[in-house]
C-alpha cells in the first residue's frame, strides 16, 4: 500500500503530464546503468525520477561509520566503466558514491534526473498504452515504458519492541545515521549484528563509554583480505586497459566459484567452515565470549560477512555480547527476557532492510486494475526477476530471486539492463510487451526447485532472504551468475504477449 500523504492542494498539478518512452525510478547503481545502456542504444526519449537530491542509492543512503562493500572494488562497478582509481580492493561508501557520481556526470545523465520526485502511484493505461506516473506533489508522467530501479536495501527494519516510544535517549537505524549526535562517552546499545553492524560496532568502539550488542544469532564471519592499491598499480591499470579486464575477471572466477556452496546444501563446506573457525578462535581466545559467537545454523544459510576487526572490537574490556532477548525498553534502558537491565544513553538498530516490500512505497496498477502488491499477495514474484504478468511495459531492476550470495549485483544488474533493453526495442517494433501467466509461473515452480536444495533454504535457519507469509525465498538467484547470464542472453517471444500499439511508439 501506498503510505505517502495525499499531494497538497497548494502544490497543482501541470496541465498536461510530460511524455515520453522510459520513465526509470530511482538513481542508483542500476538506473544509472539502464540510461547510459539506453543513451547507448538510441533511445535518448528517458527520464530518471530520484526521491532524493543526488544519485547513489542505497550507497548515498548509507552513511554509517566503517561503510564499506563487501564485494571487492573492482568487480562491484560496472564492467563498461571500469574504474582504474580504487583506494583500496574494498571501496569504502565514500568512494562508491564518488564512483557514481562521477559516472553519471560523465555521461551526461544528471541533466534528464528530475531530483526532490518521490513516486506514490504508477497506473498502465491500456486505452493509451502508457504508465502515468504521478509523483507525491501532483506532478504527472506519461511514458510508454516503466522501470523500477528502486532496488531492495532502502526501507530500513526496526523492531517492534515494546516501549520504545518511551525511550528518552537517542534512536536511530544505521541506514539514517544521525551524524549530529556526539558518541563520545556515552552507553550505547546495539540491536542487530547484520552486515552494518559488523562494520559501525569497531568503527565507533573507541569513542564510547560502553557499548552492548544485543545478538539474535551469531553470524558466521570470514576474515576480510582488503588492501590497498598503490600508485604503480594504479597507473599500471590507467596506462594498459586490457589489465582492468584481466583484474575483474579472476575476481569474478574466483567468486563464482563460491556459488556451489550456496545453491547446493550437500557441497562440502567444511574447508570454509575450518578457515571461518579458525578466524573466530584466532581473534576470540576467550571460550564464553566464542560460545556466543558460534553460528548453530550451516554457513552460509544467513548472509555470509567478512571483516577482521569485529571479533577484536567485542574483546574490548567496555564491549558486551548479549543474547537473551529483549523484553522492553524503558526510557532510560533496555531490559532482556530474564530481566537484566542495561542502562543506554544511545541505541542503534542494525536490523537491516525490509526487502520483501521494496516496492510498498509506490502502488504500482496494472493492466486489470491489479495493485502490484494484491499480485504479490503470496510472495514477490517476476519472470526472470524482471517482467510480471498484467503489468505490460514493466520492468524491475534488482527484483525478486536476483540477489546473491556469492558475487557482484553489478552482475546482475547489467545483465537484465540488457535483457530490458532487448524488451523495450521488441515492444517498440509489435506492441507492448507482457509476460504470460504461464511463463511466469514456470519460472517460479523452477526457482521453487532449485531453492529446495539451496543453503539459504535448507540450512536450519531464518533470514530475511525468506518471505515470512510463504517460507520461499523471494530475495536470490539459486543457481550460477552464468546460468543467469544465459536464461537473459534473449527474449523468447513465446513467454511474451504483444499488444498491437493503437498509436506511434515513442
Amino acid at each position: 500500500m501506498n503510505t505517502h500523504s495525499a499531494p497538497s492542494s497548494a502544490a497543482p498539478a501541470p496541465e498536461a503530464a510530460a511524455t515520453g518512452s522510459v520513465l526509470i525510478i530511482g538513481s542508483g547503481f542500476s538506473g544509472l546503468a539502464i540510461a547510459a545502456k539506453l543513451e547507448d542504444a538510441g533511445i535518448s526519449d528517458w527520464l530518471i525520477l530520484e526521491h532524493a537530491d543526488r544519485v547513489g542509492g542505497t550507497w548515498r543512503d548509507n552513511t554509517y561509520p566503517g561503510c564499506a562493500c563487501d564485494i571487492p572494488s573492482p568487480l562491484y562497478s560496472y564492467s563498461f566503466d571500469q574504474n582504474p582509481n580504487w583506494s583500496h580492493l574494498f571501496a569504502p561508501q565514500p568512494e562508491i558514491l564518488e564512483y557514481l557520481e562521477t559516472f553519471a556526470h560523465r555521461r551526461g545523465l544528471t541533466g534528464r534526473i528530475r531530483f526532490g520526485r518521490r513516486v506514490s502511484a504508477a497506473e498502465w493505461d491500456e486505452r493509451r498504452q502508457a504508465w502515468t506516473v504521478t509523483t507525491a506533489n501532483g506532478e504527472r508522467y506519461e511514458y510508454t515504458h516503466l522501470v523500477s530501479a528502486v532496488g531492495l536495501l532502502h526501507r530500513p527494519k526496526t523492531l517492534a519492541i515494546p516501549g520504545l516510544e518511551n525511550f528518552t535517549g537517542t534512536a536511530f537505524h544505521s541506514a539514517q545515521w544521525n551524524h549530529d549526535y556526539d558518541l563520545t562517552g556515552k552507553r550505547i546499545a546495539v540491536i542487530g549484528t547484520g552486515a552494518s553492524a559488523i562494520q559501525f560496532v569497531p568503527a565507533i568502539a573507541d569513542q564510547v563509554a560502553s557499548m552492548t550488542i544485543f545478538q539474535r544469532s551469531a553470524p558466521w564471519i570470514m576474515p576480510k583480505a582488503d588492501r590497498p592499491f598503490d600508485e604503480d598499480e594504479k597507473r599500471k591499470l590507467r596506462r594498459f586497459p586490457f589489465l582492468k579486464w584481466y583484474r575483474r575477471a579472476r575476481l569474478y572466477w574466483q567468486h563464482e566459484e563460491r556459488a556451489e556452496g550456496f545453491t547446493n546444501v550437500a557441497s562440502d563446506n567444511d574447508k570454509t567452515v575450518a578457515y571461518a573457525r579458525r578466524h573466530l578462535e584466532r581473534q576470540v581466545p576467550d571460550p564464553e565470549l566464542r560460545a556466543k559467537l558460534t553460528p548453530d545454523y550451516t554457513l552460509g544459510c544467513k548472509r555470509l560477512l567478512i571483516s577482521s576487526d569485529y571479533y577484536p572490537a567485542l574483546m574490548k574490556p567496555h564491549v558486551n555480547v548479549v543474547t537473551e532477548g529483549i523484553r522492553e525498553i524503558t526510557a532510560t534502558s533496555v531490559i532482556t527476557d530474564t530481566g537484566e537491565v542495561i542502562d543506554a544513553d544511545c541505541i542503534i538498530f542494525g536490523t537491516g532492510f525490509d526487502a520483501q516490500n521494496a516496492l510498498a512505497e509506490v502502488d504500482i496498477i496494472g493492466r486489470t486494475g491489479m495493485l502490484l502488491d494484491k499480485a504479490w499477495a503470496n510472495g514477490m514474484n517476476a519472470y526472470l526477476g524482471t517482467t510480471v504478468n498484467g503489468f505490460p511495459n514493466f520492468f524491475i531492476l534488482c527484483g525478486p530471486n536476483t540477489g546473491l550470495g556469492h558475487n557482484s549485483q553489478v552482475f546482475m544488474i547489467e545483465r537484465q539492463v540488457r535483457y530490458t533493453i532487448a524488451a523495450i526495442k521488441a515492444a517498440r517494433r509489435r506492441g507492448p510487451i507482457e509476460v504470460t501467466a504461464q511463463a511466469q509461473e514456470r519460472f517460479r515452480a523452477w526457482l521453487n526447485a532449485q531453492m529446495s536444495h539451496t543453503v539459504w533454504n535448507a540450512g536450519g535457519c531464518t533470514s530475511w532472504y525468506l518471505d515470512p507469509r510463504t517460507g520461499e525465498n523471494t530475495l536470490l538467484w539459486p543457481s550460477s551468475t552464468v546460468d543467469f547470464w544465459k536464461k537473459t542472453l534473449r527474449i523468447k517471444s513465446s513467454d511474451y504477449t504483444f499488444t498491437k500499439s493503437r498509436g506511434v511508439s515513442r
